[in-house]
């Protein structure tokens, strides 16, 4: 018998992913530059556990020549997060971790760094 997953509306889920953002110090999110942050249901085609992603330029990746691109994008992944708990108190402790972990990816901090400060 498998893990059912926690049912959860598309609404309230983004209503947890703006919460962990509330959760981030604000001196944090000042820091922020040229990202948008977004929601979606699926992940790609073969990333199936996935629960968010980072796409774009880290800070500290960026040079004189960044000018003139999209916004970087952070997805967190609604059907994945919610495969992998059992509560809806899992669901935003998953949630709040994961919005940590893509926030670091724009500031150039990688996974390896993220094990070692505790983010699992």
């Amino acid at each position: 018998m498998g893990v059912v997953p926690v049912e959860m509306s598309r609404e309230r889920f983004e209503e947890l992913v703006g919460q962990a953002l509330d959760d981030v110090p604000v001196e944090l999110l000042n820091l922020m530059d040229n990202v948008v942050i977004l929601v979606e249901d699926a992940p790609p085609d073969g990333e199936e556990e996935l629960l968010g992603l980072y796409e774009g330029h880290a800070l500290t990746e960026r040079g004189w020549d960044y000018a003139g691109v999209l916004p970087d994008r952070i997805t967190i992944y609604r059907r994945p997060t919610l495969n992998v708990c059992d509560t809806e108190a899992d669901v935003i402790e998953e949630v709040a971790i994961t919005v940590v972990h893509e926030i670091a990816h724009h500031f150039g901090i990688d996974d390896h760094r993220l094990h070692e400060l505790g983010w699992g």
